[in-house]
């Protein structure tokens, strides 16, 4: 049972500022009624002493806290239960005496000081907020990847520049485990703030067994300089292979990797990576591969044989040149068009194609001037070349002291649309310059009803098109007027006492803010068949913007007589004393009055609904609805189960109708189950089931085992497909608990990474 959070109040006195922190807000409402006034026994203070570097704040923990005041001494005690809070230090204790005039406390009984990334533990602390000196007694320190303890932790001098601590009777470890099964033992240590311990006469033990003496013993509580990375498995595909990159820290921000897969199908893949962090000169990744591949395959688009000789080069690379003036370059050759899908799965899957281009961005509060720079690096990926592409973009802004808001966009570039190599289409090309300026009236009516009325015009010149396909497309001017207005409003009600056990409701906010949207574009005097196509609009399962500049398919710009009808409702209760979500529902869907002849009167509606009914479980759905024809062309459903860490349960439904533009459809439904059965083992699996087909895609077992400083990772997958021949996979994933591979949580959202995708 969650205790409540004591109550905290202010209070100046003397030079030395206290404050007192009020009550937990009123349940989502400033018109609900108040609680009954606290106990005046019960009432305790959260104090904070002003110092030469801030305020010292100090919380209690329990409802019969209490903390004493000395104004004579200016000393501060405390008892059962506080918490003292100083820049990145947090102290918590049963029992703590502060001296405002020194900075300096003691505490007693179940000490924790957090410091930055140092957490000590111990029965008694002495420490010094505003000098950090400090001495402990019985203490243990977490620092992640290293761990230690003693009886006794000082504060020395510094030498040089850094601060020292020497520890006596104590032993360093990387084992998190409360009993060690390996340590470095000596009776005195110290302990640097460049993450350096120093120990001499120093002995390790395995379990309580001596087995190597150190007279001089330096560890860096870091990342090992150099290391092995290493996934062992087989895969059908590949056969057996080995995974393995060797990295090495360059410098504290360069780290260099060489990567040797030997697969005994396809032959020898390598490559060198270097990752860096140069501050002014700016974060990026280099890398290469090259394999001569043994059984390259067909291209599965073309049918012709791959060539064997296969090799990538990415190159990302983002820099602030000064504030609010950034650089991007991201560059991405590569021999075909799948050497990225058999080699590099993980990236394959986040994206198929990757982009290559060069972009500088100055943002001012009101402006921003935006550089892009694209080629066709590789023939065999469709892309429209800019050489360059400069828009000059005017925020919404207030014009003078007038009502008047203006936005707008400036644009001019060379482009080309280039196709596939040996594409029946012709490549084309042209100048486009585009001026787009857009004034509103944002107006509030009846203290509730917002309504922003909106004029804008758009020119756009185009050059002659130079293509033998284009050949009758010369230079052109189209000319486009829009006007419109957008009407919303936002009406909430509370209900205090409602309260619901099963619901895990306490108290109701019911929020709805419905929206109209209109727009009216007539027919401009070219229409986009008439013009060659650049940024075009491309078929989505998405509703696309309505108004401009948000709609920037310059290209596609038509006639458009329409409104917009939206509604959002929310559902809000109060969950462990924090305002949450119940359900979020949004509703759209476009009113046609004057549809063109490919459309109908009206879009597809769409719903996006998130419903939290309990803490520990979330559902998601969005669907997609064709309302002439009345059937259902999208949805994908969503539930996850997860009332503890010991387990968790996913379940997603994936359906989409076989489209004209969008190809044919899917039926799909996953699910994703994780357990932990001890301290030492767990277990995720997920499949992916295609209804449609009659087909299981994809299926994942990973069994995990804690070995102490490690955990290791046995996976199977079986992939099956129509396009591709089964293929199954088996690996094993090694990681340091001091360093882990992977973040918290990504192997179970990309589960690739296990097999050395």
């Amino acid at each position: 049972m969650n205790r409540p959070r004591a109550p905290i109040l202010p209070l100046a006195f003397a030079g030395a500022l206290v404050h007192l922190v009020a009550p937990a807000e009123a349940l989502l409402s400033a018109q609900a009624p108040p609680e009954r006034a606290p106990n005046p026994a019960a009432l305790v203070l959260a104090a904070a002493a002003t110092t030469p570097h801030g305020d010292i704040e100090i919380r209690p923990l329990q409802p019969d806290s209490r903390v004493d005041l000395d104004f004579p001494t200016g000393t501060l005690s405390s008892t059962n239960g506080v918490q003292i809070l100083f820049d990145d230090a947090t102290l918590t204790a049963r029992q703590i005496r502060l001296d405002e005039s020194t900075g300096e406390a003691m505490a007693e009984g179940g000490v924790s000081l957090t410091r930055g990334a140092q957490t000590w533990t111990g029965h008694s602390l002495r420490y010094n907020f505003r000098t950090g000196d400090m001495q402990a007694e019985d203490f243990k320190l977490g620092r992640p990847p290293a761990f230690l303890a003693g009886e006794r932790a000082l504060t020395l001098e510094p030498i040089g520049t850094n601060r020292v601590i020497t520890l006596t009777n104590s032993f360093v470890t990387t084992d998190d485990l409360s009993t060690p099964g390996y340590r470095i033992s000596a009776r005195s240590m110290t302990l640097r703030e460049d993450h350096r311990v120093v120990a001499r006469d120093a002995v390790l033990y395995v379990g309580n067994t001596p087995v190597f003496w150190f007279p001089y013993y330096v560890k860096y509580l870091t990342r090992h300089p150099y290391r092995w990375v290493l996934t062992p498995g087989y895969r059908s595909l590949y056969g057996a292979y080995l995974r393995a990159a060797f990295e090495m820290d360059v410098t504290t921000n360069v780290t260099a990797a060489v990567h040797v897969d030997p697969y005994t199908r396809r032959g020898i893949g390598l490559g060198p990576e270097i990752r860096y962090d140069l501050d002014t000169v700016g974060t990026g990744k280099l890398t290469g591969y090259w394999i001569n591949d043994q059984r390259p395959d067909n291209d599965p688009v073309t049918t012709r044989p791959i060539d064997p000789q296969r090799d990538r080069i990415a190159f990302d690379h983002h820099v602030t040149l000064r504030p609010e003036l950034t650089a991007t370059a991201s560059i991405h050759q590569q021999s075909d068009a799948w050497v990225i899908r058999d080699f590099f799965e993980q990236e394959y899957r986040r994206d198929p194609q990757p982009d290559s281009f060069i972009e500088v961005q100055q943002a001012w509060p009101d402006f921003t001037l935006n550089a892009l720079a694209r080629a066709q690096v590789n023939d065999f990926f469709e892309t429209v070349e800019r050489l360059p592409d400069v828009k000059l973009s005017a925020h919404r802004q207030q014009l003078g002291e007038s009502p008047i808001y203006y936005e707008g966009e400036n644009s001019a570039g060379w482009f080309q649309h280039r196709y596939i190599e040996g594409s029946a289409t012709n490549d084309y090309s042209a100048f486009r310059g585009d001026t787009f300026h857009q004034l509103l009236l944002p107006n509030t009516f009846f203290g509730w009803l917002n309504v922003t009325p909106r004029v804008a015009g758009r020119i756009t010149y185009y050059g002659d098109t130079d293509s033998a396909g284009w050949a009758n497309l010369h230079e052109q001017t189209r000319a486009v007027f829009n006007t419109g207005s957008e009407f919303s409003f936002k009406a909430s009600r509370v209900w205090q006492g409602n309260t619901n056990t099963f619901w895990d409701i306490n108290g109701l906010r019911h929020i709805i803010e419905p929206s109209v949207n209109y727009a009216y574009t007539p027919e401009p005097n070219a229409r986009p068949l008439d013009l060659p196509q650049f940024d075009t609009q491309l078929p989505s399962l998405r509703l696309l913007p309505l108004t401009y500049p948000d709609f920037n398919s310059i290209d596609s710009v038509d006639s458009q007589n329409a409104m917009r009808l939206g509604v959002r409702n929310k559902l809000q209760t109060k969950r462990a004393g924090k305002v949450e979500d119940l359900l979020d529902w949004a509703v759209i869907t476009d009113w046609r009055l004057d549809p063109r002849a490919e459309q109908g009167s009206f879009s597809d509606i769409y719903s996006e609904a998130d419903f939290k009914p309990r803490r520990w479980l979330t559902i998601n759905s969005e669907t997609r609805t064709d309302p002439s024809a009345g059937v259902l062309r999208e949805s994908q459903t969503s539930a996850i189960f997860k009332p503890n860490s010991d387990w968790s349960f996913g379940i997603t439904h994936r359906y989409t109708r076989d489209d004209l533009d969008l190809g044919h459809g899917g039926n799909l439904i996953g699910t994703r189950l994780y357990l932990r059965f001890s301290e030492n083992w767990g277990f995720r699996t997920s499949h992916y089931y295609e209804i449609q087909e009659g087909l299981l895609q994809e299926q994942y077992y990973t069994v995990y085992r804690d070995l102490r400083s490690l955990t290791g990772a046995l996976t199977l997958r079986w992939r099956d497909s129509l396009a591709r021949n089964e293929d199954f996979t088996i690996a094993i994933s090694i990681s340091l608990k001091a360093f882990p591979r992977f973040k918290r949580g990504q192997d179970a959202e990309r589960p690739e990474l296990l097999i050395g995708g």
